[in-house]
C-alpha cells in the first residue's frame, strides 16, 4: 500500500487495577500502569500499548521514560515523515538507541492502522507480510502464570483453580529459597501437568546445583535463571542441565537471538513484542528460530486488551508452538479496557483470535477515561 501520513498521535497514561496481586522476584504488583498510543491517519485510528512498569525491575524502561521518548522523539519522527510500512520502523528508529518498549507501543499502533487499511485482521496482515504458507489458526494455545504465593498450600490451591478453569500449561515463579520445594510439591499433587518455572534472573551460576535438582521434575523449561543481560553464562549452565533453558530478558533483538542459538545458551526463546521493540522484530526472531527448529512462545507483561490482542495475533505465526502467557482478560483484571474481553476456551486452553480489521477489539472509552493519569495530544505541523 502507499505510504501513510500520520496527522495526530495521542498518548494516554492510565492505571488499571489487577484482579489479584501478582508477585515475582521483582516485587509485588497490585495495579498495572499502561501507556497507550493512538495514531490517526488516512481516516483510520490505530492503537498500541507500551508494557513498561512504574519501576525499572524487569527493564530499565518505565512509564515515565516511555512517555518522554515517545513524546520528544518517536512521535515527532512519525509526524514528520510518512510511514511506508510498520515492519520498516525498527530500521528507521535505529538512530534512537534502546527504548524498545516505547518503540513497540508506537509501532504496534501503526500495525493496527495498516492492517485496518488492508481490511485484514492483524494476524492475517502479519501472515501476509511474513509470506507464510498454510492456514492461519483461529485459536492460539495459552497457559497461565502463577506468581509467588505466601505458602506452598496456597500455591497448590491457586494451580488447582487455574486447572479447573481450563488452563493446561502452568508456569510458576521461583527465586532462591522458593524453588525445589515448591516444584516438588506441585509435581506430587499434579504429576502430569505441563509445568515450567520462571526465575526472572534471580540466580547465579553458583546456584547450578540447585537448578540441576529441578531436572527431576520433567519441566517444559526453566525461564531466564541467570542475569538479565547475560547470554554466555546461560550457555555454561545449559550444558549442566537436562531441562531446556528459555531466554527472556537476555533477548532484545535478532542479533541476541542468533548469538544465543549459536552458542547453545538456550533451547527455547520467549518472544515478548515489547521487550524486542515491536511486532516486526518479533517476526524476525520467530523466522530465525523457525529456520533453526527452535520453539518460541509469546510471553506476557500483564497487558490490557490492546496489548493482549497484538500478542494473540503474533502468536498465530507457525513457529509459536508452545502455549503463551497470554491468558484470558479476567486472569488479570476485574474489568478490561476493551468491550470484548478475551475469554478462555476451556475445552482446549486457547484464546480465539479476533476477526475484525486490525486488532479487532473495541475500546471502552468511558472506562479508560476514568483511569487516566495524564494524556497528550500531538499533531503534525
Amino acid at each position: 500500500m502507499s505510504p501513510v501520513t500520520i496527522d495526530r498521535v495521542e498518548l494516554r497514561y492510565a492505571k488499571l487495577r489487577l484482579a489479584r496481586p501478582f508477585r515475582t522476584s521483582f516485587g509485588l504488583e497490585r495495579e498495572r500502569d499502561i501507556v497507550l498510543v493512538t495514531v490517526y491517519g488516512e481516516g483510520l485510528v490505530g492503537w498500541g500499548e507500551c508494557v513498561a512498569s512504574d519501576n525499572p525491575g524487569y527493564s530499565y524502561e518505565t512509564v515515565e521514560t516511555v512517555w518522554h521518548i515517545l513524546k520528544d522523539f518517536l512521535v515527532s519522527d512519525v509526524l514528520a515523515e510518512p510511514v511506508d510500512a510498520p515492519v520498516q520502523m525498527a530500521a528507521r528508529w535505529s538512530r534512537f538507541r534502546g527504548h524498545h518498549i516505547a518503540k513497540a507501543g508506537l509501532e504496534g499502533a501503526l500495525w493496527d492502522l495498516f492492517a485496518q487499511a488492508e481490511n485484514k485482521p492483524l494476524a492475517d496482515y502479519l501472515w501476509a507480510v511474513g509470506g507464510y504458507e498454510g492456514q492461519r489458526p483461529r485459536r492460539v494455545a495459552v497457559g497461565v502464570s502463577c506468581g509467588i504465593q505466601p505458602t506452598i498450600e496456597e500455591t497448590l490451591d491457586l494451580i488447582a483453580t487455574r486447572l479447573d478453569l481450563g488452563y493446561r500449561r502452568i508456569k510458576v515463579k521461583i527465586e532462591p529459597g522458593w524453588d525445589v520445594s515448591i516444584v516438588a510439591a506441585i509435581r506430587e499433587r499434579f504429576p502430569d501437568i505441563p509445568l515450567m518455572v520462571d526465575a526472572n534472573s534471580a540466580y547465579s551460576l553458583d546456584d547450578a546445583d540447585t537448578l540441576r535438582e529441578l531436572d527431576q521434575f520433567d519441566l517444559l523449561m526453566i525461564e531466564q535463571p541467570l542475569f538479565h543481560d547475560d547470554i554466555y553464562l546461560h550457555s555454561l549452565l545449559q550444558r549442566q542441565l537436562e531441562s531446556p533453558i528459555c531466554l527472556d530478558e537476555s533477548i532484545l533483538h535478532l542479533r541476541d537471538a542468533a548469538h544465543a542459538l549459536d552458542i547453545e545458551a538456550c533451547r527455547i526463546i520467549n518472544i515478548k513484542p515489547g521487550r524486542v521493540g515491536g511486532l516486526g522484530e518479533s517476526q524476525r526472531i520467530h523466522d530465525l528460530c523457525r529456520q533453526r527448529d527452535v520453539p518460541v512462545w509469546c510471553g506476557g507483561m500483564l497487558e490490557s486488551g490492546i496489548g493482549r490482542a497484538a500478542n494473540v495475533a503474533i502468536a498465530t505465526l507457525p513457529g509459536y508452538t508452545l502455549p503463551g502467557d497470554i491468558s484470558a482478560s479476567d486472569r488479570y483484571f476485574k474489568r478490561d479496557i476493551i468491550e470484548e474481553p478475551f475469554v478462555l476456551n476451556a475445552e482446549d486452553s486457547t484464546l480465539t483470535v479476533p476477526q475484525g480489521p486490525g486488532l479487532g477489539v473495541t475500546l471502552d472509552m468511558d472506562f479508560l477515561e476514568s483511569l487516566l493519569v495524564r494524556q497528550a495530544d500531538l499533531r503534525r505541523g
